[in-house]
């Protein structure tokens, strides 16, 4: 057979890589999508699913133009949920409006709330305690909620939503299987199967250090910077909110979501996922124990089942911190993206077409790909990680 003719071929198949095949395929861009695993086996099926508006950067009093960004995200999102936007997300499941923010009755928590709610006065509300969540209604809670412009998504949803329409295009092959030649144009070869594309876009998250690998590249660099999330379940009402606490980092991110049998499973992140490390699994659980009971000590958590899930974000290297972009650059024909979070996946697409363009690619024209690949494997969509029941064992 001979080789297969793309304008692009991308490696890493989480949400950034399947906006962006969906994105430039929706232009009439010759693309695959080249997954190893399960497609958001990686950070994306770990993700809480917000589309975050930049409130926090709002907690430092101003808003540089990375939170001017972040601050885009939530309407460009919004737009394409109903359908009308860069994409049609409308099969993907909204978990909620809104996420929330608390303050508590810490001054400086009080303070940070009040500060941000009028930076962000179109974006953030204080709301009456006639429309708050159902878990901050009660007489023992005595601090502020507000309202953020954050919409809250199933993440599962959304991979099927962007992946669904470009399935024909999405193969699976083992790593070790893939090999890779840089030049004009480059070449993928799988078993079976080789491309030639004129740019290559890696996308596999953690997943990009290998790739670079096997090109003998040194660079970029990247970062990793760990988390041990905590979920639990039994009893629980559905929450969406941010604590405040006094630093930009809230105290704690709430998530709920669904296990396999239908319980409500909350899903913490935040402070408590970041300086909890370097603790046991078991260490880690007790704090989250003792940081919900302090936060709402009207609520029974006894019959509640709790797990840890580590992970690692992967990023840019940046001397350790998280960077205030999203990172697409090119070296040589290959792009490496890393979009630092779910909601600027948009923006790493957005960033890889105008790079196209920059180069003179345009959606070319060749024979159609999809009757080639019809007997190829395809992966199929990782489970989020709650959902594995073996994990509660």
């Amino acid at each position: 057979m001979s080789d297969l003719q793309l304008d692009l071929a991308i490696l890493g198949g989480g949400v950034a890589g399947l906006w962006l095949l969906a994105r430039l395929r929706r232009q009439g861009y010759r693309a695959v999508l080249i997954e190893t695993d399960r497609l958001g086996a990686g950070q994306t099926r770990y993700a809480q699913g917000i589309i975050h508006g930049g409130t926090k950067y709002a907690l430092t009093g101003k808003l540089s133009e990375p939170a001017k960004m972040v601050a885009q995200m939530p309407a460009r999102w919004r737009a394409c949920l109903a359908g009308e936007g860069e994409l049609d997300l409308s099969g993907a499941q909204l978990l909620s409006a809104h996420q929330f923010l608390w303050s508590t009755t810490d001054i400086t928590s009080r303070l940070a709330g009040f500060f941000a709610s009028k930076l962000m006065r179109s974006r953030m509300q204080a709301l009456d305690e006639a429309a708050y969540p159902p878990l901050f209604r009660n007489a023992a809670f005595h601090g502020q909620v507000y309202q953020l412009d954050e919409p809250v998504l199933d993440v599962a949803s959304l991979l099927r939503a962007l992946a669904e329409p470009h399935r024909e295009v999405i193969l699976k092959a083992e790593a070790a299987a893939i090999e890779l030649q840089v030049g004009t144009p480059c070449r993928v070869s799988l078993p079976g199967l080789t491309f030639t594309a004129r740019k290559l876009v890696f996308a596999a998250g953690q997943g990009n250090q290998a790739l670079l690998e096997k090109l003998h590249r040194p660079g970029p660099k990247m970062q990793l910077r760990p988390l041990q999330m905590v979920a639990l379940r039994g009893g629980l009402p559905k929450t969406f909110a941010h604590c405040l606490g006094a630093s930009i980092t809230p105290r704690v991110t709430l998530t709920s979501h669904q296990d396999r049998q239908g319980q409500t499973v909350w899903y913490l992140g935040g402070q408590l996922a970041e300086a909890g490390v370097d603790r046991e699994a078991a260490a880690q659980i007790a704090v989250a124990e003792k940081e919900l009971a302090g936060l709402f000590p009207w609520h029974d958590f006894s019959a509640c089942e709790w797990i840890t899930l580590p992970i690692a974000r992967a990023e840019v290297q940046v001397g350790g911190s998280l960077p205030d972009d999203v990172y697409a650059d090119e070296q040589d024909h290959v792009i490496t993206v890393w979009p630092t979070k779910l909601a600027l996946a948009p923006v790493v697409a957005e960033r890889v077409e105008t790079r196209l363009q920059q180069d003179g690619i345009r959606p070319g024209d060749g024979p159609d790909l999809v009757h080639a690949l019809d007997n190829y494997p395809r992966p199929d969509y990782a489970p989020l990680p709650w959902q594995e029941e073996e994990r509660w064992s």
